[in-house]
């Protein structure tokens, strides 16, 4: 069984995530702040607290409309607001179909585990959360949660060139310190944490 876990840049007070957008959104951001138009609230966003697994999803900001890496520092509140609405884009264990596409379609937040990555890229044996804010709390997210915005994308640029050069303990050193994050008890149920 894999383990699942959420590893994450974190404080008392808020905990970051990691999100990856064209060069106009991020820019119109970081002047406002918070996320504003063209950022989309009529889609689903998806956070991830995990560097290096947002860093292999944008290619280290390669990947076109992905080559600006913002770390978003959100209130631990709202990141756990979240996860107490949110419901697993598979059905959990034991649970009808059924019942699980009725959850789906009314929960405002999807969560998916997906296999963690290392500084190689490959797939580790952990399993790191994303977690997707529908459009319905997309407004929520942006004006209520977040509460900085820092552009990392000369950072992931930085490890990129020490990672094509072969020099890992450079690239490793360069990365942010993720810890596992206190997930409280009445969550890991609704997550499959146990």
């Amino acid at each position: 069984m894999q383990l699942k876990q959420v590893r994450a840049r974190f404080d008392r007070n808020t905990i970051t995530v990691y999100q990856a957008f064209s060069p106009l959104i991020a820019e119109a951001a970081l002047k406002a702040g918070t996320f504003v138009t063209p950022f989309s609230f009529q889609r689903m966003t998806w956070i991830k607290p995990s560097f290096l697994w947002m860093m292999e999803r944008s290619g280290w900001a390669s990947k076109s409309g992905q080559e600006r890496v913002l770390a978003v520092k959100i209130h631990r509140s709202g990141w756990e607001e979240a996860l107490a609405n949110a419901v697993l884009t598979a059905p959990a264990r034991g649970q009808g179909s059924e019942e699980w596409r009725e959850d789906l379609e009314s929960s405002p937040i999807r969560v998916q585990w997906d296999p963690e990555r290392n500084l190689h890229g490959g797939k580790t044996s952990q399993r790191s959360i994303q977690v997707g804010i529908c459009r319905e709390w997309s407004h929520r997210y942006a004006e209520q949660w977040v509460v900085d915005l820092e552009d990392i994308t000369s950072l992931v640029r930085k490890i990129a060139d020490k990672r094509r050069n072969g020099d890992w303990k450079a690239a490793e050193r360069a990365l942010p310190v993720e810890k596992p994050y206190p997930i409280p008890e009445s969550l890991k149920r609704r997550l499959e944490m146990e």
